[in-house]
């Protein structure tokens, strides 16, 4: 059982996602790269505000939404842990909603396939 600390986690705060879901997307993808595996436990609501100088009730709220989603438990004394995984998110639909906006801004640009695939091909490239 690992205990991680709070630097585990960063915002993005000019981001139009709000920060309780960018915890969120950032633990379910720290567990799909087995970074976070079951039984490890999470830093504290307090740690973690503390430390991204966010207010607690925002990470409170994330902790808790994840709990009822069934990525994390509550364990007694010892905080949230990464709960056991009944069904493994696979790390391609962790990227599909990323590829979902992506593909929505190129139907609006009227590009064709052929030339977003190529782009992506591209970018994939560049970021090895």
């Amino acid at each position: 059982m690992a205990t991680h600390t709070a630097s585990l986690f960063s915002i993005a705060t000019g981001s139009s996602d709000p920060i309780y879901r960018q915890l969120i997307e950032q633990v379910r993808r720290l567990i799909a790269a087995t970074v976070l595996k079951p039984g490890d436990v999470l830093p504290s609501v307090r740690d973690v505000a503390l430390t991204l100088a966010v207010n607690p009730m925002t990470v409170s709220k994330a902790y808790n939404m994840m709990e009822t989603e069934g990525l994390l438990s509550r364990a007694r004394g010892v905080g949230m842990l990464v709960a056991e995984s009944k069904s493994p998110q696979g790390k391609e639909n962790l990227l599909r909603p990323s590829l979902e906006r992506a593909a929505a801004e190129a139907r609006q640009l009227e590009l064709d396939n052929e030339t977003v695939l190529a782009l992506f091909a591209k970018i994939l490239g560049e970021t090895k």
